[in-house]
């Protein structure tokens, strides 16, 4: 300070024909500095001699003090008559309050920027489950307050949080230490000074608890005595913000000018002259030392005194007295209708008020020669600069504070904590970061369920169910997949879903497509066997030409089946559903009018009856004809109103797409398939009814059998289609008509077919001509 008043005294620059006067009070204990302040405010007596001096009454700023709770007891004394308060060291966030303070400044940051960046730095190193300790005062409480809200809004639980103080009796202490033991959080946020740290420190080095990372406020990080505690090996690794360094030209001269003279009074002098010199000022003081010559001098010892390397806490004190400075100096310098007061007036220079002072104070801006940058905000505090100090044992033995990364909360939230390449040392010993969780990351495919009664840091790690998906690590709730996809077996992902329709490389439509195959290859065959043999008996009996259109409709039937398997398209699914519904009452319409032969060939054989002309082989084929287009009429009002087509079914099954064609109209589907029942049911009665009549027309009984078959497959066909799931829908459809074709095949033409190729002696005219006689004998 009396360094920083010299320079400004001479520069002349500033405050011109004016020089700063001081007067220290260096009394210890909250009472002896509330008596300084009470003597400050009531005046000083003049002690300038000069003329040409005016000093005035009382001071115009008080400088200091160092702690927060005594300057929260004098600021409520001296802010009443106005006076500033500049403090270099009072970091209490309750400070900033304007209401309580209102004259109060610093020059280092409030302890609730401390507790923001702290709470950021636990954030920065993934520390989610942490313990807090905090001195019993007004600097520990509010600060471990601010940090621990600070902490929450990042996602940090706090595992315990308690409070001592360094005059608590030995058994708070041990309470704190059996807490500490049995807690499972490895970081602890230590907001305490170096008193109370020290005797932590020390009871948990006597009971071996080590490995716990500590994280430090500034009170107590870059404190020099750490190392002469007991237990400091604990707090090697500790990581804390304090003030930055800086560098003040001229200061490292002027404390090696330093002599006992000029400190008359000064009991630090004298004690600090005596220790580095091993000499006493006095022989009443210390027998044992020689006398000091009073020739010492500083100019070449090295001692924590004259060193300048580590200037972090002066440098404040530094920029307060500059503070005053500049304020004295604008107010001198005040230009009429232009000043601060009412009506842009200026304060009159020889009677210099504090509250005028105070309104100057509060709006200084100026840079150092360092190049930073000082003013204060609308509560008193100055901008939050701090250095992250990690404290690292030197080859000395000693602990030192090496920087290891810088906190600016002037800047954008993104920039305002930046790690540097310094490697840190961590309080567990390792080279990597500790790990202090409640719960471990929930890795991605699985969400967070809160664990009842606890933090909300501590949960449990669920899988995403089916269908869901988390893509971040510690999500706390899935998301759905998009309907036309599904999550993977991971659950972090979500993957096009399998789209499943009845194709030919699977077992059951390779079968189907088999035994289609087949349906046309025994019809052929068929059909070649009666066509060698279309002049003998048995195929001209049956009406060849009905049995020929039958087996080609048969073949049709067997065919349309094929066009059910493999990926629906818009063509597929138009042809699967007419193709089959022509064909197939182009089938039952063949089998009808054999049954109707059957009927008008007996009426024929009765005496006088004429029927056979009325049902020819012209009629029969335009009942044929007319039958067919009944049914293609109905497909093509279907295709041209709401044909079917290819449709994605997502609500069947969850995790899949079935592929299928949509019927478009339900009533043109249900048609077809009506039509082709009333049909088949007709075919039934006429040949039921023609089932007894003679043996050479007994193919009625072979009808009635097929159609029997065909009724009972496509009856029971409606239940299972409407409750088969997907494919399986199809592939009913497609066992429905193989076997109904099947039947009419086996049923109509198998007997024949064994007449023809294994008894040759029955396919003769005579052979049913002499069945025919007996039967009319016995009639």
């Amino acid at each position: 300070m009396i360094f920083a008043v010299n320079e400004i005294n001479k520069n002349p620059e500033m405050l011109p024909n004016v020089k700063l006067g001081y007067k220290i009070y260096d009394n210890c204990g909250t009472m002896d500095i509330l008596r300084a302040a009470l003597a400050l405010v009531s005046g000083l007596k003049p002690e300038v001699s000069d003329s040409n001096c005016t000093k005035a009454e009382t001071v115009q700023a008080i400088l200091g003090h160092s702690g927060s709770r005594p300057t929260i007891a004098f600021e409520q004394v001296v802010g009443r008559f106005h006076i500033p308060v500049i403090s270099h060291f009072a970091t209490c966030a309750c400070l900033s309050n304007r209401k309580e303070y209102p004259t109060f400044f610093r020059t280092i940051p409030s302890d609730y920027y401390q507790s923001r960046a702290l709470a950021k730095l636990v954030r920065h190193f993934g520390w989610t489950w942490i313990g807090s300790i905090a001195v019993d005062n007004e600097y520990g409480l509010n600060g471990i307050a601010a940090f621990i809200q600070g902490a929450q809004e990042y996602g940090v639980c706090i595992e315990y949080s308690e409070a001592f103080s360094s005059s608590d009796p030995p058994e708070s202490i041990q309470r704190i230490i059996d807490i500490i033991k049995h807690a499972t959080s490895n970081v602890i946020m230590a907001f305490m000074s170096h008193r109370e740290i020290k005797l932590l420190a020390t009871e948990l080095y006597k009971q071996n608890i080590t490995g716990l990372q500590w994280i430090g406020s500034d009170a107590w990080i870059t404190d020099h005595s750490l190392t002469d505690s007991e237990g400091h090996s604990i707090l090697v690794g500790s990581l804390g913000f304090a003030v930055s360094r800086a560098q003040i030209p001229g200061l490292e001269e002027h404390l090696r000018r330093l002599h006992p003279s000029q400190f008359p009074q000064s009991a630090f002098v004298r004690d600090f002259w005596e220790d580095v010199f091993d000499c006493s000022l006095s022989d009443t003081t210390n027998t044992q030392r020689k006398p000091c010559s009073g020739f010492e001098s500083l100019q070449n010892v090295e001692s924590q005194f004259t060193d300048v390397s580590e200037l972090r806490f002066t440098n404040n004190v530094y920029k307060s007295v500059y503070a005053v400075g500049h304020a004295l100096d604008n107010l001198i310098k005040c230009e009429d209708g232009k000043g601060p007061f009412s009506t842009g007036s200026c304060a009159d220079t020889k009677h210099i008020q504090p509250w005028q002072v105070l309104r100057y104070l509060s709006t200084v801006n100026f840079t150092t020669e360092e190049g930073e940058r000082v003013y204060f905000d609308s509560n008193g505090d100055s901008p939050a600069r701090y250095e992250l100090v990690n404290l690292q044992m030197t080859n000395k033995g000693t602990m030192e504070g090496v920087t290891v990364g810088i906190y600016d909360a002037s800047l954008p939230e993104s920039h305002q904590f930046v790690m540097n390449d310094i490697p840190v040392v961590w309080g567990n010993g390792q080279t990597k970061v500790p790990v202090s969780v409640c719960s471990k990351r929930c890795l991605r495919g699985t969400r967070k369920v809160l664990q009842k009664g606890r933090p909300v840091c501590c949960y449990d790690c669920i899988p995403c169910p089916a269908g869901e998906i988390s893509n971040l690590t510690d999500s706390i709730n899935c998301m759905k997949c998009p309907p036309e996809y599904w999550s993977n077996s991971q659950r972090d992902a979500c993957i096009p879903k399998a789209i499943e329709f009845l194709a030919y490389d699977e077992i059951l439509g390779t079968l189907l497509a088999i035994f289609s195959l087949l349906g046309v290859f025994l019809t052929m065959i068929i059909t070649l066997v009666f066509y060698c043999h279309k002049e003998t008996p048995v195929v001209r009996a049956n009406n060849s030409e009905l049995s020929f259109l039958l087996l080609f409709s048969l073949t049709l039937c067997f065919l349309c089946s094929l066009t059910f398997i493999g990926r629906p398209s818009e063509w597929s699914c138009m042809l699967r559903h007419t193709a089959f519904g022509v064909t197939f009452v182009l089938c039952v319409s063949c089998v009808l009018g054999k049954t109707i032969v059957v009927l008008m060939a007996f009426r024929a054989t009765l005496p006088g009856s004429n029927v056979m002309k009325w049902f020819g082989p012209a009629q029969q084929r335009l009942s044929v004809l007319s039958f067919t287009l009944v049914q293609v009429v109905i497909c093509i009002l279907w295709l041209t109103t709401n044909p079917p087509f290819p449709f994605k079914n997502l609500l069947l099954y969850k995790d899949r797409i079935i592929l299928e064609c949509d019927l478009g109209s339900a009533v043109g589907f249900w048609a077809v398939l009506v039509y082709i029942g009333l049909l088949a049911v007709l075919c039934f009665v006429l040949a039921f009814l023609a089932r007894k009549l003679p043996d050479n027309f007994n193919e009625a009984k072979f009808i009635t059998f097929s159609m029997l078959i065909f009724c009972a497959v496509w009856i029971t066909f409606i239940p299972a289609y409407v409750s088969s799931p997907g494919k399986f829908t199809v592939a009913v459809e497609i066992f429905a008509i193989l076997s109904s074709s099947y039947a009419l095949l086996f049923c109509i033409f198998l007997p024949k077919c064994f007449i023809i190729l294994f008894r040759p002696e029955q396919n003769t005219k005579k052979h049913i001509m002499g069945k025919t006689s007996n039967n009319d004998i016995c009639h």
